[in-house]
């Protein structure tokens, strides 16, 4: 096993620029935390690169990883690695899954202009929840993030993630027959009345929602009913709503 006590070791330095987007995407690799989330990654056969833990925490880890992807790594280590608040003294770094032909693209979920990560891992945590096979991102924040991915508890590798202008996503569910629902604040249908089968629920940003000139180019609009005092819900809560509705049939 590997032993790491510098901070100015060069595999480190490569590992702490991990939370620049443009670095994650030259290294093709993304950052987990915990042990909760590295053991889900791990079970979803996510291709672990290296394993960093401190001493107290190998025992742990060891029974999911091969001891040639372990590095033992010294606390001040960890901690600079870390992108948490309080390390947990196991951190994981995973290839990223290769992005699928649009032709597997059917039905699913689209997330446009959501900027907050926590947000968008939580979509993409139910999605998975619901047997939600794709999530497209367009715009907004990076799905790969430290954020996102632990917001998505480690299933991020559940789904099959797109990344795409709106523009390719029209011309593909044009071409394909593809019902794009809209989940609007109001006046659209109910989610329960929507075929699932060749069907895309697009949910927007959590201040503007989606924009009024791509609102135009979806085939539905589908609103949730709140029968109580409140106008709109968060993202994250409408989304997954949304989703149980109208996947979990």
């Amino acid at each position: 096993m590997k032993n790491i006590i510098s901070c100015q070791n060069s595999e480190i330095k490569k590992v702490y620029a991990l939370r620049l987007a443009k670095e994650r995407k030259k290294q093709n690799l993304f950052v987990a935390e915990g042990l909760r989330a590295c053991i889900t990654l791990i079970e979803s056969k996510a291709k672990l690169n290296t394993l960093y833990v401190t001493e107290k925490n190998i025992a742990i880890i060891s029974p999911y990883a091969n001891e040639k992807k372990l590095c033992l790594v010294s606390p001040h280590v960890m901690q600079k690695i870390s992108q948490a608040a309080t390390p947990s003294g196991i951190l994981g770094v995973f290839e990223m899954p290769p992005e699928r032909n649009y032709s597997f693209l059917k039905n699913g979920l689209v997330i446009t202009h959501v900027s907050d990560p926590g947000n968008m891992g939580t979509l993409i945590r139910t999605a998975a929840a619901m047997n939600v096979d794709s999530v497209v991102i367009v715009e907004g924040a990076d799905p790969w993030s430290f954020k996102t991915v632990q917001s998505s508890a480690g299933f991020i590798t559940h789904v099959d993630i797109f990344q795409c202008p709106w523009s390719e996503l029209i011309k593909h569910a044009e071409k394909n027959n593809i019902n794009l629902a809209a989940l609007v604040v109001a006046n659209g249908k109910s989610p329960e009345s929507i075929s699932k089968k060749n069907t895309l629920l697009i949910v927007g940003s959590e201040a503007h929602g989606i924009p009024q000139t791509w609102l135009s180019d979806c085939t539905t609009k589908i609103t949730l009913s709140m029968p109580g005092k409140i106008e709109s819900l968060n993202a994250a809560i409408a989304g997954s709503i949304a989703m149980y509705i109208l996947f979990a049939q």
